[in-house]
């Protein structure tokens, strides 16, 4: 989750007026000194070259954390399938995290970019420091949950004993242990909306290796370790998140020169700030928490039919990630880059910014589609499928990737609705395509045809609301906010 950008905005960096001792190691040069600022990147170079800029690095560090997600199911289905369908249903709750994680960090990136194209780099302090306090409680919320939650979770899903055991296992661990995943989430935000997304690719790629050597370490207990199976890939999991954090926290320390963290801006909140924060934050998680209510409701459907489908449809996530994670990593560099353009009333390069990226998903997920109608039995394979899944798996890959080029418009008008607070837009949109018309017709069409191969259309149908939904709200957008910059 990163951009390659520009330099330090300030050249020399002050202790802040209420003489909190700043964590980095900037130079001063005595109290009242003002900072010598330069043009940000993001409102000079030329566009698609500041896209690339900005998202190859993060579009990189993605396909990275989509490999290490494929690699960890890969290790985990070599148990067998019980432990890969226990995985399979521990995702919806590992999507919370990743919701609550990456919608701060959304309303963490769109407050701070904002006041960096407005030149108002206290105001960007204190969104990135309150960022941090607001990810403490965060975890600790997780802790919770994952104490208390695991089993009924899963008990409510399946009654197959070691299902329940190999999922609860790991679910309590990667909840209990979260905050290895938020912190790190957090800090390659501040990288991002710095323009330094270079260092934001670092931080995640050492999360991914770590864990992508582990995996097998662990589950299958080599070099001395103990053979821990399914609670060996959750804390290989951990661990990566961990070293990214501290890597994270590292680079923002030594390298991120736009920002100040310090300990009195964190634990000296701002209700302003944290309301502001919220304000784009909380429908962003709303908006990605409805993707766990989804998961669950779909794996409560499709367990109806077997165990296997809901195995398949978890090996579905983990392989279409490959594809859309480089798509999320070109969104998360778009956002400060329409942010700091609509701060800066620059409304050409906003236009520029979206189209280029649009047509630029667009291709990266007609090679998906491509991939999931050409080999489906290959990808199956990697997950040591049974016939049966094979089978299934099939059908499904094949169906279910024919929506990828059409998801391409949603993904990047939702950049728009974040990057100028609306979004709420994106909210409605997620939630008309996920419960209000995915849920609703892969159940009628499970009730109507009983044949689990019909179930898998319901995300082309669920995809071509959600493109409509999201071009209506774009255009009224448009004539409220980006028109009038142009006068």
């Amino acid at each position: 989750m990163t951009s390659v950008m520009g330099e330090a905005h300030h050249s020399d960096s002050v202790v802040s007026g209420n003489g909190q001792l700043p964590l980095t190691n900037h130079l001063l040069r005595g109290g009242n000194c003002v900072p010598q600022v330069r043009e940000n990147k993001m409102g000079v170079m030329p566009v698609k070259k500041l896209i690339i800029s900005m998202s190859l690095p993060m579009m990189v560090s993605m396909l990275v954390q989509a490999m290490y997600n494929i690699v960890d199911s890969i290790f985990v289905s070599q148990i067998n399938e019980q432990a890969l369908t226990a995985v399979s249903l521990a995702f919806p709750l590992q999507s919370l995290m990743i919701a609550v994680g990456s919608g701060t960090g959304v309303g963490i990136n769109a407050l701070l970019s904002r006041s960096l194209g407005e030149r108002k780099y206290k105001k960007a302090d204190e969104a990135a420091n309150n960022g941090l306090l607001l990810m403490a409680f965060s975890s600790i919320f997780f802790v919770l949950l994952g104490l208390f939650a695991s089993g009924p979770f899963f008990r409510a899903q399946t009654e197959n004993a070691v299902i329940v055991e190999y999922g609860s296992t790991y679910l309590r661990i990667v909840c209990c242990l979260s905050f290895g995943l938020l912190f790190q989430m957090t800090f390659e935000r501040l990288l991002q909306s710095t323009g330094q997304t270079i260092y934001s690719m670092i931080s995640q790629i050492a999360g991914a290796v770590i864990n992508i050597i582990f995996d097998p370490i662990l589950i299958f207990g080599l070099l001395g370790f103990p053979k821990m199976g399914v609670a060996g890939a959750a804390y290989a999991t951990i661990l990566g998140q961990c070293i990214a954090a501290v890597t994270g926290l590292v680079l923002n320390l030594r390298k991120n020169r736009a920002l100040h963290l310090s300990l009195g801006g964190i634990f000296h909140p701002s209700p302003e700030v944290i309301r502001k924060i919220y304000y784009v934050a909380v429908p962003s998680i709303l908006m990605m928490s409805i993707g766990s209510v989804m998961s669950y409701l779909m794996n409560l459907i499709l367990i109806g039919f077997s165990e296997t489908a809901a195995a398949v449809f978890g090996v579905y996530f983990k392989l279409q990630s490959f594809f859309f994670m480089p798509v999320f990593g070109l969104n998360n560099g778009l956002i400060p880059v329409l942010a700091y353009n609509y701060g800066a009333k620059r409304k050409d390069r906003i236009d520029e910014a979206l189209k280029f990226s649009i047509a630029l998903a667009f291709v990266i997920l007609c090679a998906g589609t491509l991939c999931f109608e050409i080999f489906p039995r290959q990808l199956l394979g990697l997950f040591n499928a049974s016939e049966n899944m094979m089978e299934m798996g099939v059908v499904a890959m094949r169906k279910i990737g024919l929506h990828f080029p059409l998801a391409a418009i949603g993904i990047m008008l939702g950049s728009v609705f974040q990057a100028f607070s609306r979004a709420f837009y994106s909210l409605i949109v997620s939630l008309c395509r996920q419960l209000i018309a995915l849920i609703p017709s892969a159940w009628l069409l499970a009730w109507i045809t009983k044949d689990v191969s019909q179930v898998w259309w319901c995300f082309v149908i669920a995809e071509v609301v959600s493109a409509t939904i999201s071009v209506i709200l774009y255009r009224k957008l448009r004539r409220e906010v980006i028109e009038p910059l142009g006068q």
